[in-house]
């Protein structure tokens, strides 16, 4: 029997990083096999969405691996980053039930090998808290805002500042929040001109779409 996958071994020279897994749907033992495939070829590997049983068996077979088990971020061989580089992303969360989409932002970066600086719990509901952050803000080149129930956060920070934004709504809330769709309806509805939104829980995404354009402005 042929194998359920094919690794994507030219996409490290088209897009400049390579295959990353979404590890939600996988069962351990195919997960297992993508590993040691991506450790033959002597490739670093990024799992996303990866529960903690599965992650907690992986790691019996592939102990020098990274987990998190707040993002659900698996990783091995990730590069390092230097502490004398100044963080060029800031990932913004609404509340500390965010921090887990955040987290996944900031490690899928880590890996990328780029830094940036999570700012936690400073939600609309607490004005304050972002305003007190507003100097931190601006030295960032692009921002990640995560935030869930009516996901307002983006709005606020693009009425603010300047650079390009990244909202994520997350799944968090009560009844019409609807596990995130009122929040993602809100961020695409925005009235803070020129916000990026990707879907619900994706703070890989965001991160990657970061990625994508800090890429370009070094250029």
């Amino acid at each position: 029997m042929d194998k359920a996958f094919i690794i994507d071994e030219d996409r490290k020279r088209r897009l400049g990083f390579e295959e990353v897994i979404f590890g939600a749907s996988k069962s351990v033992a195919l997960l297992s096999d993508l590993l040691k495939d991506y450790v033959e070829k002597n490739k670093n590997v990024l799992v996303t969405k990866l529960q903690a049983k599965k992650a907690k068996v992986l790691l019996k077979t592939f102990k020098t691996a990274f987990y998190d088990d707040e993002s659900e971020i698996f990783m091995l061989s990730h590069q390092e980053i230097l502490e004398d580089i100044t963080p060029k992303i800031g990932i913004v969360s609404a509340g500390s039930s965010d921090i887990g989409v955040a987290n996944e932002a900031f490690y899928t970066l880590e890996y990328m090998g780029i830094k940036s600086r999570v700012i936690h719990d400073v939600g609309v509901a607490g004005l304050h808290r972002l305003l007190d952050k507003l100097d931190i803000l601006k030295t960032f080149d692009i921002l990640i805002i995560v935030a869930g129930f009516e996901g307002a956060l983006p709005t606020v920070v693009g009425g603010l500042l300047p650079q390009p934004i990244i909202a994520v709504p997350t799944s968090v809330g009560y009844g019409t929040a609807k596990d995130g769709e009122t929040a993602l309806r809100a961020m695409l509805a925005s009235c803070a001109n020129g916000i990026t939104v990707v879907n619900i829980d994706n703070g890989y995404g965001a991160a990657m779409s970061a990625f994508r354009m800090l890429k370009l402005i070094e250029k």
